[in-house]
Parts: C-alpha cells; sequence; structure tokens
C-alpha cells in the first residue's frame, strides 16, 4: 500500500514539474515552431524550384538534341539579335528554339478541336505559333534600344561629374553604371560588359565598339566614336564628354519639342471620330427636334 502512495506521489511530482516547465518556456516552443515551419517551408520552397529546373533542363535537353537531329543551328544574326536584347547565355537561345518547335504542335493540336475550316485554323495557328518567337525577340530588342536610348544622356552627365571629380573613365563607368543601376539597369549591364571584356584582356576601343554593335544606337555609336577619339588623339577626355552631354542635351530637347508638334496633327483623328461627332449631337439635336416639331405641327 505504501509502496503504491509512493509511485503516485512521484508519478504526480514527475506530471506537475513537466506542466510548469512547459509553462515556464512556452515562447521558447512557440519560436521553435515558427523556426521549424519556416525551416520546412523554405525547404519545400527549394525542392520544389530545383524540381522545376530539373524539368525545364530536361525539355531544353530534349530540345537540343531534336535540334541536333533537324540540322537547326544558332546563326550569327540570331545571336546579334540576342545580344541586342540582352539575352546572353545558352538558355535563351533554347527556349526561343523550343518555342519555335513546340509552339506549331500545340496550335495544331488546339486547331484540330475547331469543327469548321480545321485546315485553315490548323495551318493560321501554326504559322503564327512559329513566328510568334520572333515578334516577342523583335519587341524586346526595340524596346530594350529604346530604354538604353533614353539612358544615354543621363549617364553621359554623371560622367562628366565623375571625370571632373577626378575618376578615371573606367572607373568612372563603373560608377555610373552603379548610380543608374535602378533606373536605367540596361546601360549598367552594357558598362560592366564593357568592364568585364577590359579586363579579359580585350583592348578599350574594341570593348567599346562592341558595346557599339550590341545597342545598334545611333547615339552610343557617336559616344563610342567619341571615346576613340578621344583614347587616339590625346584629347581631355573631361572636354570631349562635356561637349557630347551638351550635343546630347540639345538632341533630346529637340526630340520632345518634334514629339510636341506632332501631337497637333495626331489629335485630328481622335477629334474628328470621338469628340466633333459628340459635339454635333450635343448642338444640333436640340435643333433638330424643334425643327422636326414644327414640321409636324405645319403637316396638322
Amino acid at each position: 500500500m505504501i509502496r503504491y502512495f509512493y509511485l503516485a506521489f512521484a508519478g504526480t511530482l514527475f506530471c506537475g514539474t513537466f506542466f510548469l516547465a512547459s509553462l515556464a518556456v512556452p515562447s521558447a516552443s512557440r519560436s521553435t515552431r515558427r523556426v521549424l515551419e519556416v525551416t520546412a517551408s523554405a525547404q519545400l520552397v527549394e525542392v520544389r524550384a530545383s524540381r522545376r529546373k530539373r524539368m525545364q533542363e530536361a525539355l531544353l535537353g530534349l530540345v537540343r538534341r531534336l535540334r541536333a537531329k533537324i540540322g537547326l543551328a544558332e546563326g550569327e544574326r540570331l545571336r546579334q539579335r540576342f545580344a541586342n536584347a540582352g539575352l546572353r547565355g545558352l538558355g535563351p537561345a533554347e527556349k526561343y528554339f523550343a518555342a519555335q518547335m513546340l509552339g506549331p504542335v500545340a496550335a495544331i493540336a488546339l486547331g484540330s478541336f475547331i469543327p469548321s475550316n480545321t485546315f485553315i485554323w490548323v495551318a493560321g495557328l501554326a504559322t503564327l505559333a512559329y513566328l510568334a518567337p520572333d515578334f516577342w525577340l523583335d519587341h524586346a530588342v526595340k524596346a530594350r534600344r529604346e530604354r538604353i536610348r533614353r539612358s544615354v544622356p543621363d549617364a553621359v552627365d554623371l560622367l562628366v561629374i565623375c571625370v571632373d571629380a577626378g575618376l578615371g573613365l573606367d572607373q568612372a563607368m563603373l560608377r555610373v553604371g552603379v548610380e543608374l543601376s535602378i533606373s536605367h539597369p540596361e546601360i549598367n549591364e552594357e558598362f560592366l560588359q564593357i568592364n568585364r571584356e577590359q579586363r579579359a584582356g580585350k583592348p578599350r576601343m574594341d570593348a567599346w565598339q562592341s558595346m557599339a554593335d550590341r545597342t545598334s544606337l545611333r547615339e552610343i555609336a557617336s559616344f563610342t566614336s567619341m571615346l576613340s577619339q578621344t583614347e587616339k588623339f590625346g584629347t581631355p577626355i573631361a572636354r570631349a564628354l562635356s561637349i557630347f552631354a551638351d550635343g546630347m542635351r540639345q538632341e533630346r530637347r529637340q526630340r520632345a519639342e518634334e514629339m510636341a508638334a506632332k501631337t497637333t496633327v495626331k489629335m485630328i483623328f481622335p477629334l474628328v471620330l470621338f469628340i466633333f461627332p459628340s459635339m454635333f449631337i450635343v448642338l444640333l439635336a436640340p435643333a433638330v427636334l424643334s425643327i422636326g416639331r414644327g414640321l409636324a405641327g405645319l403637316a396638322r
């Protein structure tokens, strides 16, 4: 009997101690559970990302093997277009060819469900799916060129400030790229690419010319030509940059005035199609109604 009493007392004491300990450290257990949840969710996201990456690599590998069997190769012109769009590496090219090869197949499968004029729909959708990557690449090239063109005046102004402060041209380009990395990331990429090429041993003029070839912009070509001439003839770079910056500001002002002058011509079409008919209805409709009532009264 006494043995059972001691066992019950020991069990009660153990349960009470465990309960008080759990009450004493509730925040630590919640924190631990939260850490475990966050860790588990991070691991789950990582597993899903790795799974998605493996599936993407498998699909790109299949497309790569099909390209090798069919004989599709990435030409110099297509490689230049990818460079103009800011797409580097093998991934964009593989995705481009994957879209060109798998898009028509999906379009044919989709067009086969259309009951009327099935052949026309299949041919049209397959052609559109085949040309869609080309249209997208052209749009990406034009959009990137426009963004770079808009960033050139700001970049040149900052280059003038950095060179006047005593920085060399290469250091000034890196500094300007860092300052414009948020507002103009494309010009930052180009300046970083110039720095990488120079570190790899490429001559400075060739690196600048490569930037002009990648962007295919008149402003960048003029900028590269100016830098090459200052490098070749020993002209003070700060003075040349200042003159070039003044020219860029004047050209931007003239472009803005030209666009403002074109607005008067562009406003004719919405005025004629939308605003003038509404004005005619508001101004002439009461008169027409009055004339109609008067004629109706005369007819009686």
